[in-house]
C-alpha cells in the first residue's frame, strides 16, 4: 500500500514556496512601512508599550537568576585558576554576547509573539480583517506594521534590561555572598567589556532576533485558519518557528562576528 504518491509531494513542494513568496512579499512590504509607521508614532508607541512594559517583570527576573547562576558556575570555575577576581567580566561577557539576546528573545516569542498572533489571528476569525478591506483600510498598514516596528524597538531595550539585572545579579551572589572583592569585580568587568564589540554585537544580534520573531508572529497570526482551532494552532507555530529562528540566528551571527 502506497502512503504518498507523487502529486502529494508536488502539492506539498507548491504550497511550502507559495508560502515563502508570500511571506517575503509580506516582510518587504512591512519593511517599506517604516516611514508610514513612523508617521504615526502613537500606533507604534502603544505596541512598545504592549509588548515592552507587559513582558518586563518576566525579563527582569529571568535576568536576575541567570545572573545568580552565572555567578555561582562562574566562580567554581574561575577558583580553580585562581582568577576569582574576573568573575564580573565573565558574568558580563556571557549576558551581553549571547545569554541577553538569546533568552530574552526566547522569552520574548513565548509572551509577546503568542500575544500578536493571537490578536491578529481572532482579527481574522472575527473578520474584523475583511471588513478594514471593505473599508479600503489596509490592515498591513494599520494593523501589523505597528506591531512590526514596535516589537523590533521592544526587543533590544528588553535584551538591555535582561543584561543590565544579571550583571547586578551577578555582583549579588559574586560579592555579597561568596565574598568576591567589589572593586575587583566591577574593575575587571570595566576594562575587559568592549562597548562597540562585545556589547555592539549584543545589539545587533536583539535587533535581529526582534525581526525575526515579531515578524513570524505577525505572519502566523495574519495567515492563521479563521477558527479558534486554526489560531491556536498559529500560536504554537510561532512559538516553534520563532525559537528555532533565534537559535539558527544565533549560531550564524556568532560565526560572523567572530570571523570579522
Amino acid at each position: 500500500m502506497s502512503w504518498w504518491r507523487p502529486s502529494d509531494i508536488g502539492h506539498g513542494v507548491r504550497s511550502t514556496l507559495a508560502g515563502i513568496g508570500s511571506g517575503t512579499r509580506l516582510f518587504v512590504r512591512l519593511v517599506a512601512l517604516l516611514g508610514a509607521s513612523l508617521r504615526r508614532p502613537a500606533l507604534v508607541r502603544d505596541q512598545v508599550h504592549f509588548l515592552g512594559n507587559h513582558s518586563l517583570v518576566i525579563i527582569a527576573l529571568s535576568g536576575l537568576f541567570v545572573g545568580f547562576v552565572l555567578a555561582l558556575q562562574g566562580y567554581n570555575v574561575l577558583q580553580l585558576y585562581g582568577s576569582e577576581s574576573s568573575l564580573g567580566l565573565m558574568v558580563t561577557l556571557g549576558l551581553v554576547r549571547e545569554l541577553g539576546p538569546v533568552i530574552t528573545a526566547l522569552l520574548f516569542a513565548g509572551r509577546a509573539g503568542t500575544s500578536l498572533t493571537a490578536e491578529i489571528g481572532l482579527m481574522r476569525a472575527g473578520e474584523q480583517l475583511a471588513a478594514m478591506e471593505m473599508m479600503a483600510v489596509d490592515p498591513v498598514r494599520r494593523i501589523l506594521a505597528p506591531r512590526f516596528w514596535g516589537g523590533v524597538i521592544a526587543m533590544p531595550l528588553l535584551a538591555a534590561v535582561f543584561s543590565a539585572v544579571g550583571v547586578v545579579g551577578g555582583w549579588l551572589v559574586g560579592v555579597v555572598l561568596i565574598g568576591v572583592d567589589s572593586g575587583a569585580f566591577w574593575g575587571q568587568m570595566q576594562s575587559g567589556v568592549d562597548v562597540f564589540k562585545d556589547v555592539g554585537n549584543g545589539v545587533v544580534k536583539s535587533l535581529v532576533f526582534g525581526v525575526a520573531v515579531t515578524f513570524i508572529a505577525v505572519l502566523q497570526g495574519y495567515v492563521a485558519q479563521p477558527t479558534p482551532e486554526g489560531v491556536a494552532r498559529a500560536t504554537t507555530r510561532t512559538v516553534v518557528m520563532a525559537s528555532l529562528a533565534v537559535l539558527a540566528l544565533d549560531f550564524v551571527l556568532t560565526a560572523l562576528m567572530f570571523s570579522l
